[in-house]
């Protein structure tokens, strides 16, 4: 016989976390459980989609309960929230002030671009794929979009910066091409020196070259160095 009382799924809004933690991370992983349902997560969401991934599927990946996964994310949303808010939200904190350091805006763009590389290789293989996930176009994601467009208007103003008149090609769609460039990033071969090699292509992009671009590399190291702490 009902109680009348309705029952909620683990992870439901209003009940806070459930399940006991797992604190520690996996043997020798060197990553904490957090980090190993993202990690299990963006990998799943790569090979099933993220529709067809379950909260139980990502925790069997990861070798713990699901109540356990509870306890760390509300639910599948809270996760692919995290993974793509994490993938921009560090570039953008410092955007601004690598632009403001920067003396020519090549060498805030060059800084730009080999942080926010670093940024998405810091993080889960895959993660760029799945901004064009259709669940993202929904409001719960808005966070994420919002971000995302902001930094796309920092590459666009950038590249408004730097453009020689008579140029063909828009600023608008120069920032794209730069931001687009850099997400392609962690589906490239691992090679030593890649976030440069990518700003050296955006700084092409916008008719940098020669010189001023080698100066832009030295330059927006610098620049990088002054303003991102050791170690972020």
């Amino acid at each position: 016989m009902s109680s009348g009382v309705a029952r909620r799924e683990p992870g439901a809004a209003g009940t806070g976390r459930v399940g006991r933690p797992r604190t520690r991370a996996g043997a020798g992983s060197g990553r904490t459980p957090r980090q190993e349902i993202l990690d299990a997560a963006a990998a799943l969401f790569g090979e099933s989609g993220y529709a067809a991934t379950s909260t139980r599927a990502i925790a069997e990946r990861v070798g713990i309960r699901q109540a356990s996964l509870y306890y760390h994310f509300a639910g599948k949303d809270e996760i692919l929230r995290e993974l793509l808010e994490a993938s921009v939200r560090p570039t953008l904190d410092v955007a601004d002030a690598l632009r403001s350091a920067a003396a020519d805006p090549a060498a805030a763009l060059h800084a730009l671009v080999v942080v926010d590389v670093g940024t998405l290789l810091a993080g889960p293989l895959g993660v760029a794929a799945l901004y064009v996930v259709p669940e993202v176009r929904q409001p719960r994601f808005e966070v994420f979009r919002d971000h995302r467009r902001r930094l796309l208007a920092v590459y666009a103003a950038l590249a408004a910066d730097l453009v020689p008149a008579g140029h063909p090609v828009e600023p608008a769609v120069l920032g794209h091409a730069c931001l687009h460039l850099v997400e392609m990033a962690p589906s490239l071969p691992p090679t030593p020196g890649l976030a440069a090699q990518v700003a050296a292509a955006c700084l092409g992009a916008v008719g940098v070259t020669g010189e001023r671009a080698a100066a832009a590399a030295r330059d927006g190291d610098r620049v990088r160095r002054a303003v991102v702490p050791p170690g972020a």
